[in-house]
């Protein structure tokens, strides 16, 4: 049986008092899959309805696996004023590789017009 364990960053975090999952893990890591394969698609409930379970099941897996996925972060010891400004340097990455993208897109269009022109 499963020993009594609690992050202390967040009240009932991680919490597992004693009782296994009735889901067995390649089940549960399949129900990630799902989710972020569907990403900015369906939320949490769409995909715990399909597989039958609570959406706070497909919930904690997620961010269970997350957490997983990379180690030491909350340890790191990192301030939120760190945590900030990686975020903020990432977002502008983002938006700096979606200017490029549009771009492209643009160029492309204008070329395929091009193209179909001389088609004609």
């Amino acid at each position: 049986m499963d020993t009594l364990t609690m992050d202390l960053d967040g009240p009932g975090r991680d919490a597992q008092v004693g009782r296994r999952s009735p889901y067995p893990e390649e089940f549960r890591k399949d129900a990630v899959a799902l989710y972020r394969a569907a990403v900015g698609k369906r939320t949490y409930a769409s995909v715990a309805a399909d597989l039958g379970i609570t959406a706070e099941s497909q919930r904690t897996w997620v961010r269970k696996d997350e957490a997983q996925a990379m180690p030491g972060l909350r340890d790191a010891g990192g301030s939120e004023a760190d945590e900030l400004a990686r975020l903020r340097a990432e977002n502008a990455r983002l938006l700096k590789a979606e200017k490029e993208w549009q771009l492209e897109r643009e160029i492309l269009r204008r070329a395929a017009a091009h193209f179909a022109r001389e088609v004609k």
